[in-house]
């Protein structure tokens, strides 16, 4: 990873401070504070709850293949891939409209909330509505794809797993808490440029660099212009 140039910093910094303004108020997080703010919205419960049963079953089950070891080191590959797709085609999907009826989702339409007020944390969590059906949906998938109940409980502690961490990133992110480590600093740099500076590029959340250097989302900020709809999607 390379270190992120002054300019970025500065750039991404100054976005911040204009959604900000005025915030003099406004202090910067502990990371004990930031997770007792956390864990007052439900997301962290419904989440931890299905990570915390997965976990308590694979115990259970115990034995199992070496290759289902191979089951969190691909997500893990693939998740970069896996966030930026849900961020771009479902995230920010476009409503169309279709004859009588406007196709358009329940978590499009927080999302485009999500970027009209990037301050309001409910706002920054998964809908717990989604996960209502979310959560029990990846029990289904597992069951139906993998081959011993062993590696269906190894892909939903993976699958729980990297979900919680999503949850806690993307929330830090946008919580007052402030950058520390090299690779934290770099990920909320892309995702503030995301948010204010252009929302057609740096899609990914949990890393930097990553999928959007592959999917070509990934510009010297320097060379893209400020968007007019990073706060307002489509222009709604």
């Amino acid at each position: 990873m390379t270190k992120a140039s002054p300019e970025i910093e500065a750039l991404a910094a100054q976005r911040l401070a204009d959604d900000e303004a005025p915030s003099a108020r406004r202090r910067s997080l502990s990371l004990r504070e930031a997770f007792t703010e956390f864990v007052k919205h439900p997301s962290p419960y419904m989440i931890g709850a299905f990570l915390v049963g997965s976990v308590a079953a694979r115990v259970y089950v115990g034995g199992g293949a070496w290759w289902e070891l191979l089951i969190p080191v691909g997500l893990i590959a693939l998740f970069p891939v896996i966030e930026w797709v849900i961020h771009v085609a479902i995230l920010h999907w476009r409503p169309r409209p279709l004859g009588p009826i406007n196709l358009d989702s329940r978590l499009a339409r927080d999302h485009r909330a999500h970027h009209a007020d990037p301050r309001d944390l409910p706002l920054v969590f998964i809908p717990w509505r989604a996960l209502l059906w979310v959560l029990p949906s990846y029990v289904v998938e597992a069951w139906l794809f993998t081959p011993t109940t062993s590696s269906m409980l190894t892909l939903l502690v993976s699958v729980y797993a990297i979900m919680a961490f999503y949850e806690w990133t993307h929330y830090l992110v946008h919580s007052d808490y402030r950058p520390k480590s090299r690779w934290y600093r770099s990920v909320w740099r892309n995702h503030r440029l995301h948010h204010y500076k252009n929302e057609h590029y740096w899609f990914t959340v949990t890393s930097a660099g990553t999928a959007d250097r592959l999917f070509g989302t990934y510009p010297d900020p320097t060379t893209v212009e400020r968007s007019d709809t990073a706060r307002h999607l489509h222009g709604a």
